[in-house]
């Protein structure tokens, strides 16, 4: 394993214990399905939270509360887009998705339950008064109707859309469904630290997107056992935004 891969998989790991941590002495299906989505992940978001805190000379056990809160709140996210409301995916990391290995019911609840405890979590990050407040709030914004939540929206709108999407559409949709969260990671230390994040804004931001159009593509040409979820949902949900992976599959091609 690489050192970049080790690094997200201790990211991940230590997420995961955090949460874990939190929902100790809690039973049910909704605590096992928690604990079930938020294991498997990249540990990316996690990763970015940690190191852009280290960055700013805050430590891993300062920081960790963070790593977990941003880790619980994309693992909700994908709880609720897999549901047959939403994506209707039968397929996460490899495994059932939520809905699939319980109920529909459990997996909402689940979902719910992970966003409130990353709010938790969140709140116990051991800086200044003033920094978690930023912590918090920004979160907010990034999982909300502004961020993640519009991105998702858009996504579904895309579904409908009479004809492709421009770049500039694409890049706005993409920038609020993934890149919204992955940006909070990155910008996490520097808020803790009461520093500029306006560099690793900028940073989080193309990372995102780069993120995101790597994902895409891959829904157009990816082997689902590889993936780890079904592929080629997009096109055969007739998603305007699955021409432009297209365009991006056959321009990689041209070049590569």
């Amino acid at each position: 394993m690489s050192g970049f891969a080790q690094a997200l998989a201790d990211a991940g790991a230590l997420a995961g214990a955090r949460i874990a941590a939190a929902l100790d002495g809690a039973e049910g299906p909704v605590r096992d399905a928690m604990l079930y989505a938020t294991t498997g992940g990249k540990g990316l978001r996690a990763f970015l939270a940690l190191e852009s805190a280290r960055l700013h000379g805050i430590g891993v056990d300062d920081a960790a509360p963070a790593a977990a809160a941003i880790e619980a709140l994309h693992a909700y996210s994908l709880v609720h887009d897999d549901l047959p409301c939403m994506d209707d995916d039968d397929l996460r990391r490899g495994q059932p998705t939520v809905h699939r290995k319980w109920d529909e019911a459990t997996a909402v609840l689940a979902g719910d339950a992970l966003q409130t405890l990353a709010f938790a979590l969140v709140a116990e990050t051991a800086v200044p008064d003033a920094a978690r407040l930023t912590l918090v709030q920004t979160l907010a914004e990034a999982s909300g109707l502004r961020g993640m939540v519009g991105g998702q929206a858009l996504d579904i709108a895309a579904e409908s859309a009479a004809s492709p999407l421009t770049l500039e559409q694409i890049t706005f949709l993409q920038a609020g469904k993934t890149g919204a969260l992955i940006e909070w990671s990155a910008m996490a230390g520097p808020r803790m630290a009461g520093a500029d994040a306006a560099a690793l804004g900028k940073y989080a931001r193309a990372l995102g997107l780069a993120f995101q159009i790597a994902d895409d593509i891959l829904d157009v040409e990816g082997d689902a056992e590889i993936v780890g979820k079904a592929v080629g949902k997009d096109a055969h949900a007739g998603k305007a935004i699955a021409s432009g992976a297209r365009r991006c599959q056959g321009a990689r091609r041209s070049f590569g």
